[in-house]
């Protein structure tokens, strides 16, 4: 089942401090770590200096400002998100839906366990897209349910887009929406329902009678 904890292995291996030849390294750790708590708002060039054991102008070798840093920052945030993603895959065999359902489960774990680096990841910094690891991971699982045969190409076309409008807009609703403070079983129970739903609506055969583009009956003038 999914639970709804600080995991705190994110942060293992976030250590600062520069060594020779890994500034830019040091500065995005230091980065980490300065977001995790305090989100977007806690990386300046000086903190994360500080952290690194330089001085602020060292860090303009590898980043041109901070919002250059900051994007650095992102994208490694993103690359802790996958591996979450990961850790809550079922077994190699595992079916295209149950890959999605990984996915989807663990982008919501990630985000309600780590919200300062989350805000980082979707809000702060700008991104292409396309690139971003965790929509690449949600693409991955789409994918293995066409080749699975559990997904027809023509409902392929775009589903990513409905997928992670319905697992963002569950975190957002779960850190700064009604659902805050909600208790962890809640959390689990509707997190679990809103993925579940959404890879039923998206697998559904268009032209079923809950399909949105299904003609609908006309309806019988009043009497």
């Amino acid at each position: 089942m999914l639970m709804f904890t600080t995991y705190t292995s994110f942060g293992e291996g976030v250590k600062t401090g520069y060594h020779h030849g890994s500034l830019a390294a040091a500065l995005i750790e230091a980065g980490l770590e300065l977001t995790r708590a305090g989100g977007p708002d806690a990386l300046t060039i000086r903190a994360a200096t500080r952290l690194a054991g330089v001085s602020p102008n060292a860090a303009y070798r590898h980043f041109a400002d901070r919002d250059a840093l900051l994007a650095a920052v992102s994208l490694a945030i993103q690359d802790r998100m996958v591996a979450q993603m990961g850790s809550a895959r079922p077994a190699a065999a595992a079916t295209g839906r149950e890959l999605l359902r990984a996915v989807g489960l663990g982008y919501i774990r990630f985000a309600l366990a780590e919200p300062g680096w989350f805000t980082v990841a979707f809000f702060a910094a700008p991104s292409e897209t396309a690139r971003a690891a965790p929509f690449l991971a949600l693409q991955q699982a789409l994918d293995a349910m066409v080749a699975g045969g559990e997904l027809s190409r023509d409902r392929r076309t775009d589903a990513e887009w409905p997928c992670w409008s319905a697992v963002h807009g569950f975190a957002g609703l779960a850190l700064q929406g009604p659902l805050r403070g909600a208790d962890p079983a809640t959390l689990e129970r509707l997190a679990e329902r809103a993925v579940d739903d959404i890879i039923a609506g998206v697998t559904r055969s268009a032209g079923s009678p809950s399909d949105p583009s299904s003609p609908r009956p006309s309806s019988s003038p009043g009497r």
